[in-house]
């Protein structure tokens, strides 16, 4: 049995669309851990996995998700707490019951046709993986076309939006048109960090504001993660001595800039 962790987040079952993108067995077992535990650091060592790994994770659904699934507060007596939502709890029982027939289905199917094995992998080549760290899924609703790129405006479920400026050929490739649902993928090391006061004017069209929930310094580079609107976070890799100089910490208000050139479109099939 494989040690769950963030990287072996295999076997992604569906359900429909608003849970399908980003559910698989082990983060919905972390989830139901940190329902029984109260806390993520207790879950993450039920699961066998890091602290930052199990975060990335509840982040990375947070962000996928029509509404927030997992929340935390800080203070109080206990220090804090991490909980899940009402609709955490729902997608938790909901995701029991697929698996379930999921599994039943898969019993049935491989003994009618001998090849489990086969069936299972094609099944989970179904499923979108990549390594960008900020994915946030919308609807498309505008589309601005140039000589040869075009300009993509894809609305969150928050009322916010995000812009990316993708070449035609991929528009049609894709098949985007208003009311399309579709993902913006930005790698970490395409967000850029500022705070306010820094007086900085930019062409970048995506501007996320936020508070920093998490700061994690290495070597040379650190992530920073902050926590922005509808429940939802942005991660970036910046220097170790950016973060010095921005004066970056847990609870400061900095925003995130992203230019759209940076932003990739990608859609369900």
């Amino acid at each position: 049995m494989r040690t769950p962790t963030e990287a072996s987040f295999t076997g992604r079952l569906w359900l429909d669309k608003a849970e399908r993108r980003f559910l698989g067995k082990g983060r919905v077992q972390l989830l139901a851990l940190i329902g029984e535990l109260g806390s993520i650091t207790r879950a993450a060592k039920a699961m066998g996995m890091s602290y930052k790994a199990a975060w990335e994770a509840v982040e990375l659904m947070n962000n996928l998700s029509d509404q927030p699934i997992v929340v935390r507060t800080r203070g109080g007596a206990g220090g804090g707490e991490t909980r899940l939502t009402d609709y955490g709890r729902e997608l938790v029982t909901m995701f029991q019951v697929f698996h379930e027939e999921h599994g039943r289905f898969l019993a049935a199917l491989s003994e009618r046709l001998q090849r489990a094995n086969t069936v299972e992998t094609l099944l989970r080549r179904f499923g979108m993986r990549t390594s960008a760290r900020n994915q946030y899924w919308g609807r498309v609703v505008a589309i601005q076309r140039g000589a040869v790129n075009a300009e993509i405006a894809l609305a969150l479920s928050d009322q916010g939006r995000i812009v990316a400026s993708i070449t035609n050929e991929s528009v049609d490739a894709l098949e985007l048109k208003e009311g399309r649902e579709a993902c913006a993928l930005i790698k970490a090391s395409f967000v850029i960090i500022g705070t306010d006061g820094d007086g900085q004017r930019t062409s970048a069209r995506n501007c996320l504001s936020g508070k920093v929930s998490r700061c994690w310094v290495g070597a040379v580079n650190g992530e920073v993660t902050l926590a922005i609107a509808g429940g939802r976070s942005i991660t970036a890799i910046i220097s170790n001595e950016s973060i010095r100089s921005l004066g970056l910490a847990v609870g400061k208000p900095a925003y995130a800039l992203v230019k759209a050139s940076h932003v990739i479109v990608a859609v369900n099939d």
